[in-house]
């Protein structure tokens, strides 16, 4: 910004003030947006993901209750059927809290989604405003 009333090169504390004022909210604005971007492409990548793990999961699941039912149908040929099927039923609720315990372990394990590329933006320009002041 060119002011007026300069007077040889040199700018008030009153300009310098203004100028820095404007800087910090604009450098504030464009952290803010870069935030914004790095989080709606992280919830495009989850959702594409999510929705393809979502029909991976339904297909399985079919692919399951065949598996499943072969089981039964050949511990029928020892057992009973109704033997056969508490059988296989039993081993899935095993296998079913086990995949609950290991899972919930995992979920607290979790981080928070973070803007991580942001805040890092943020950090350095903190660090290099308090160098600046020290100077």
């Amino acid at each position: 910004m060119v002011y007026e009333d300069q007077r040889d090169g040199q700018r008030s504390v009153a300009q310098l003030v203004n100028d820095l004022s404007a800087q910090v909210s604009r450098l504030v604005r464009d952290e803010m947006m870069l935030a914004r971007a790095e989080l709606q492409a992280k919830g495009k990548r989850f959702g594409m993901g999510a929705g393809m793990a979502g029909a991976g999961g339904v297909i399985a699941l079919y692919g399951l209750a065949v598996l499943i039912t072969a089981a039964v149908l050949a511990l029928a040929l020892v057992l009973p059927a109704w033997a056969a099927a508490l059988v296989v039923g039993g081993a899935l609720m095993l296998l079913a809290g086990l995949l609950a315990l290991v899972g919930r372990q995992q979920i607290r394990k979790g981080a928070p989604p973070m803007p991580r590329e942001a805040v890092e933006s943020v950090r350095r320009d903190i660090d290099t405003v308090k160098e600046t002041m020290r100077r």
